[in-house]
């Protein structure tokens, strides 16, 4: 069955890109309502954004979702993760500004809210999106790809010249609380000279060492170290699984990323849905939906630096 939340949460921060005090309200939503964003600092027009793939914006930093109207509502991949992680289908997000809170970089402090006020099932069966074959996307050496399999699984490879995070690869079948357990807590990564770089474009003013991981050439800049010695991979899993939840539904297959980002995961969902005879939508049994991401998952599961 469908699950939403039991209470409504709420959250404040800044945004990462405009370094200006964001709040954000987490609602509960009914069966059928899917995941959708409302500006409350907008009064007039179409306030609703939804989380959708067709309604993403292409960019290289964040993920950021337009409606019609081009009310816009940017850096959504890690409370996307956070619900699709906990096996939430339905909520309403408000936010008072255009740019989700980054609170630590990760979507650890999201997870931990949503379990802690608990999850409550709906009486409506759970639809996925089945992958029939293989669909891919490349740009250079970056490429992504969608393959057949019954469950959702994420492969990841990175490369980086710094020697902080070098390459590095990871695979998980995100079956149950995998994603809590293994990839919640890992925190967005940068190198110091991407950080003055964008600074000077009047871009991450709200980032610091305390929401990310600054890496300079063998050194890691932030305060306490990594939490993980393959951080880096962990959280491009994490904004993967953020963004394949914008096809609506739960994937049915294997996302297999190589040095890929948030644009080319979107251009691999695009592909998807244009393609014919690529995927089909499928009502779970319920072993398939004992199988998704979030299915079971409990507070316990959470990592002690959450």
């Amino acid at each position: 069955m469908q699950r939403t939340l039991k209470q409504t949460v709420n959250f404040e921060g800044v945004g990462l890109h405009s370094g200006k005090p964001a709040s954000l309200t987490v609602r509960p939503a009914p069966a059928g309502h899917g995941v959708k964003f409302r500006r409350t600092d907008i009064a007039l027009g179409d306030t609703t954004v939804p989380a959708s793939w067709d309604a993403v914006e292409q960019g290289p930093l964040c993920t950021k979702v337009v409606n019609s109207s081009g009310v816009s509502v940017s850096t959504i991949e890690h409370v996307m993760a956070a619900l699709a992680g906990c096996g939430i289908f339905n909520a309403l997000l408000e936010l008072d500004g255009p740019e989700v809170p980054i609170l630590d970089g990760s979507a650890a402090p999201f997870v931990k809210r949503f379990l802690e006020v608990g999850l409550q099932s709906l009486e409506q069966p759970v639809w996925a999106v089945r992958i029939l074959r293989d669909v891919e996307v490349s740009r250079g050496e970056a490429w992504a790809r969608l393959s057949p399999a019954d469950e959702m699984q994420i492969d990841f490879s990175i490369d980086f010249e710094d020697e902080a995070i070098g390459r590095q690869h990871k695979a998980l079948n995100m079956a149950n609380g995998s994603f809590v357990r293994e990839l919640c807590d890992s925190r967005t990564f940068c190198r110091q000279s991407d950080v003055d770089a964008m600074h000077e474009q009047g871009l991450a003013l709200g980032g610091t060492l305390e929401n990310a991981v600054v890496v300079e050439g063998a050194n890691v800049l932030s305060p306490g170290g990594l939490r993980h010695a393959d951080e880096a991979v962990r959280h491009k899993m994490l904004d993967a699984l953020g963004d394949l939840a914008l096809a609506g539904a739960p994937i049915l297959g294997v996302y297999t990323g190589s040095r890929a980002g948030h644009a080319m995961t979107n251009a691999l969902l695009r592909k998807l849905f244009e393609t014919e005879g690529a995927f089909c939508f499928v009502r779970c049994t319920a072993e398939q939906a004992a199988r998704l991401p979030g299915a079971g998952v409990h507070l316990g599961e959470m990592p002690q630096v959450a």
